[in-house]
C-alpha cells in the first residue's frame, strides 16, 4: 500500500467552541516499534473529543495532538516487532489521539479485526465506547449476572454501549435519560427500566428494587449524593467522566456503614500495556456478543471529515442519541 507524505487532517486551531476545528495538511505519521499505521475509513466523535478542543482534556506528551481517540480502516505501514497484523488487514482500533485524519498510529496491540459481518462505519464506533464500557462496568465494577446495573446517560455512546452489554452478561439493566423518546431507546435495547430525569428521581425509583449494586456515571456533580443513596449494601459507585463538576460534599460514613465502593478511571493517560489487556478481554469476550446478535452499536448520524465542527456540535446537543463518525475514506 502506498503511503504519501502529508495527509488531510482536523486540527483544533485554539480552545473553544466546535467552529475552531479547521482542516490542514500534516506528515504522515511513521509507525516505530509495536506500532501499527491505519488507513482510516471512519474515525468515531466523542466526549473526551470535545473536551480536549475545549482546552479541557490535553493528550499525553506522547500522543497526536489532533482529535480522534477511535477509527476503523486498513492496515497501511507495519513497525518492526509487529507479528499480528499485515498491510492490508481491516481494523478497529483505539487511538492515543489522530484520528480525524487520513491516517493514524496506534499500538499494534489496541487494534480488533472487524467483527464478521460489520462494516466499517459500525466498526468505528467500537473501540472507545466498548474498551470504557468493559473496563469500568466489569474489570473494575465486577458486574455480574443477576445484579441490578444502573447507568446514567443511557442513551449516549456510552449508556448505549453499556447496557446492551450488561444485559449480555445477565444483569438486570436500569438508566437515565433526558426525554421519553431517549428512555424508550433504553428500554428497547435491553433496559428493564429508564427514567427521565426531568420528572424522576432515579433515587426513589430503585429503591423498591432493593437500589443498584453497580452504577456507572458520566454525570458526577450532584448526582454524586444521589449515587451514594441509590445503591444497595456492599454496591459499588463507578466513576467515569463529570460533566455536572467533579467537586461535591459526601458523607463518607455511609460508606463504612453499608460497605460501598467508589471507584472510576479514565482511559487514555493508561499506559499501553493495559490498554492492551483491555483489548485481549473485550476481543474475548465481547466479539461474540456481537456475532450472535447481543449487541450492536447505535448510529446517531455521520459527517463528512472536513464537517467536523457539525459533528461536534451533534455531540454537545441535548438531541443526539448513540454514536456519530465522521467519513473519512470509503
Amino acid at each position: 500500500m502506498s503511503v504519501p507524505d502529508a495527509m488531510l487532517a482536523i486540527e483544533i486551531t485554539q480552545p473553544g467552541p466546535p467552529d475552531v476545528l479547521a482542516p490542514c495538511s500534516v506528515p504522515v505519521p511513521v509507525p516505530g516499534h509495536g506500532q501499527i499505521l491505519i488507513r482510516v475509513a471512519y474515525a468515531g466523535v466523542n466526549r473526551p473529543d470535545a473536551l480536549q478542543r475545549a482546552g479541557a482534556y490535553n493528550p499525553p506528551a506522547n500522543a497526536s495532538p489532533l482529535p480522534g481517540l477511535e477509527a476503523s480502516g486498513h492496515i497501511a505501514a507495519i513497525g518492526p516487532g509487529v507479528t499480528r497484523w499485515m498491510v492490508g488487514d481491516a481494523v478497529c482500533a483505539l487511538l492515543p489521539g489522530g484520528g480525524y485524519a487520513e491516517y493514524a498510529l496506534t499500538a499494534a496491540d489496541h487494534a480488533l479485526p472487524i467483527p464478521e459481518g460489520m462494516g466499517l462505519r459500525e466498526a468505528a464506533c467500537l473501540p472507545e465506547t466498548c474498551f470504557t464500557v468493559w473496563s469500568n462496568m466489569v474489570m473494575r465494577g465486577g458486574l455480574k449476572a443477576g445484579e441490578r446495573f444502573l447507568v446514567h446517560g443511557g442513551s449516549s455512546g456510552i449508556g448505549t454501549t453499556a447496557i446492551q452489554i450488561a444485559r449480555a452478561l445477565g444483569a438486570r439493566v436500569f438508566a437515565t435519560a433526558g426525554s421519553d423518546k431517549k428512555c424508550a431507546v433504553c428500554t428497547d435495547l435491553g433496559a428493564e427500566a429508564a427514567f427521565n430525569y426531568n420528572d424522576q428521581d432515579f433515587v426513589t425509583e430503585m429503591k423498591p428494587m432493593g437500589g443498584a449494586n453497580l452504577i456507572l456515571d458520566m454525570v458526577g456533580g450532584k448526582y454524586l449524593p444521589r449515587n451514594i443513596r441509590t445503591l444497595a449494601d456492599e454496591g459499588r459507585l463507578v466513576q467515569i467522566a463529570f460533566l455536572t463538576g467533579a467537586k461535591v460534599e459526601l458523607n463518607f460514613a455511609e460508606l463504612m456503614i453499608r460497605r460501598l465502593t467508589i471507584t472510576g478511571s479514565t482511559l487514555r493517560p493508561q499506559s499501553d500495556l493495559a490498554k492492551a489487556r483491555i483489548a485481549a478481554q473485550v476481543e474475548h469476550h465481547v466479539w461474540p456478543m456481537i456475532a450472535r446478535g447481543a449487541f450492536n452499536p447505535v448510529m446517531d448520524s455521520e459527517y463528512p471529515l472536513a464537517e467536523a465542527p457539525a459533528a461536534h456540535w451533534r455531540i454537545e446537543s441535548p438531541g443526539h442519541i448513540g454514536k456519530i463518525v465522521l467519513k473519512v475514506a470509503e
